[in-house]
């Protein structure tokens, strides 16, 4: 098994997550015991259309760089539709009519797909639709925590947001010698819009990359050509 070392208050909508929050292995924090979840859980359904992004924050882009720190401890409160809207869009939203993107991608061409993991089940976000399609029902985070050596942050988080990488798209056009070196700053690009759109919506999280590659493929059943690159647990820190 391969270890990866890879190194911007909405109101409610229907909630999906339970709760937590650069690079690296979280802490672990055996101590507590098991992380209680809301007694509410709100049934998966197969598609959910999340709302418009808000393009007017009230929080400026030096605050938010100011005030973004890694946060790997999370209240038990699920994430809204309007911050999940938020959060994927800041990643990976589309921003002009001719398809580009928040995040600069090596040629347009694009190849990261997002996925988020919450206690209702395991979405895939469709950037062109700003909609999630359900992938699979059930909460994956206790899997996903024990391919990342058991780290307490993805165990506790309401929402884990899954970075992959399809990196035949870049590599047919780079080869496979730069190919791979584009994706990961893309992945980069991608989880710090991600991080500094938590600071601005009173969330807090931390990528995380050190995990197995093998097992977090398996137990997501990831297709075999989108390859995992970033952990995000976000949540609203405890």
């Amino acid at each position: 098994m391969s270890v990866m070392h890879i190194g911007v208050g909405m109101s409610a909508g229907l909630l999906l997550l339970g709760t937590v929050t650069g690079v690296g292995l979280c802490q672990n924090a055996r101590q507590g015991g098991e992380v209680k979840t809301s007694p509410v859980q709100e049934k998966a359904k197969p598609r959910i259309t999340l709302p418009p992004p808000d393009r007017t924050g009230r929080v400026t882009l030096e605050q938010a760089l100011a005030r973004r720190r890694s946060v790997r401890e999370f209240a038990v409160q699920a994430l809204s539709e309007r911050e999940l809207s938020q959060l994927l869009w800041a990643a990976q939203g589309i921003t002009h009519p001719d398809g580009r993107r928040t995040a600069p991608s090596a040629g347009a061409l694009y190849p990261l797909e997002l996925y988020v993991a919450t206690a209702s089940g395991f979405y895939h976000y469709d950037p062109h639709e700003h909609r999630l399609d359900l992938h699979s029902e059930g909460d994956l985070r206790p899997a996903l925590y024990r391919a990342s050596s058991e780290q307490d942050c993805i165990r506790q988080a309401p929402a884990v947001f899954v970075i992959t990488a399809v990196y035949e798209r870049t590599e047919g056009e780079y080869g496979r010698e730069r190919g791979p070196r584009y994706v990961h700053l893309e992945a980069g690009h991608a989880a710090q819009n991600m991080l500094l759109q938590a600071v601005t919506l009173g969330l807090g999280g931390v990528p995380v990359g050190a995990f197995h590659d093998d097992q977090v493929q398996k137990a997501l059943s990831l297709p075999r050509d989108r390859q995992p690159v970033y952990l995000i647990p976000i949540g609203h820190p405890r």
